[in-house]
């Protein structure tokens, strides 16, 4: 039995000469290309595919957001990430969005192929540097953080706030926040507002690069004396 795969890339030759790679593919028949993560959507609901290979970087609705619908709206649905983007922002946020599989554009036809057997196997579909990196980052000992005085903390910011801030740039969503902190969502989403507000930051990224820029937090592999 073929997987039924939706191609979904914003870019047409990118997106065409996907589709012509996987037709070659024993096994996988495309039922649809997508030029947006909205019609992404669209289509699972139109062709109930197996699989939705993703592009994260698009108009109108991006990778990420389309995931996140895809697998909340038709969870019979898997998604796998393939993108040009290998750094762990774009990752992570694909993961924590439902997508089960995770390759960058430079992947050949052969590991394509994998990935979409084994999401739709009820497995992972990461490349070898990815599942490294995942290792990485779930071995590595969690930094503990000491909220500094409100005195002592640029813009006005609270200690709660540099705390939620930290969390946000270890890549945590509000819900995985708001488990931390032994709060609610709607305290984490408070707070978020709050911090952006003094610090100018008008996106998670903003505030990422105001942590990093102030030392409230540091980098994924940077040492800290």
């Amino acid at each position: 039995m073929s997987a039924r795969v939706v191609v979904a890339d914003d870019q047409s030759v990118v997106r065409e000469g996907i589709v012509m790679l996987l037709g070659l593919l024993p096994g996988i028949d495309v039922v649809g290309a997508a030029k947006d993560g909205d019609e992404a959507v669209a289509l699972v609901a139109e062709k109930a595919p197996d699989v939705v290979l993703m592009d994260l970087r698009m108009p109108r609705c991006d990778g990420v957001e389309a995931t996140r619908r895809i697998r909340r709206e038709h969870p019979g649905t898997q998604v796998v990430v393939l993108t040009t983007f290998d750094d762990d922002e774009s990752l992570f946020s694909a993961l924590r969005a439902g997508a089960r599989g995770y390759l960058t554009k430079d992947a050949g036809g052969e590991e394509i192929a994998q990935a979409i057997v084994a999401v739709v196997a009820g497995e992972v579909g990461l490349s070898p540097d990815v599942q490294s990196r995942l290792l990485e980052r779930v071995t590595a000992p969690a930094a503990e953080f000491v909220a500094p005085s409100a005195s002592e903390l640029p813009d006005g910011l609270t200690p709660r706030e540099a705390e939620v801030l930290v969390h946000i740039a270890d890549g945590l969503s509000n819900t995985e926040i708001a488990r931390a902190l032994h709060i609610s969502r709607a305290t984490v989403k408070t707070h978020i507002n709050n911090l952006f507000a003094k610090t100018g930051a008008r996106d998670r990224t903003g505030a990422v690069r105001y942590a990093y820029g102030r030392g409230l937090a540091h980098p994924p592999g940077t040492s800290v004396t």
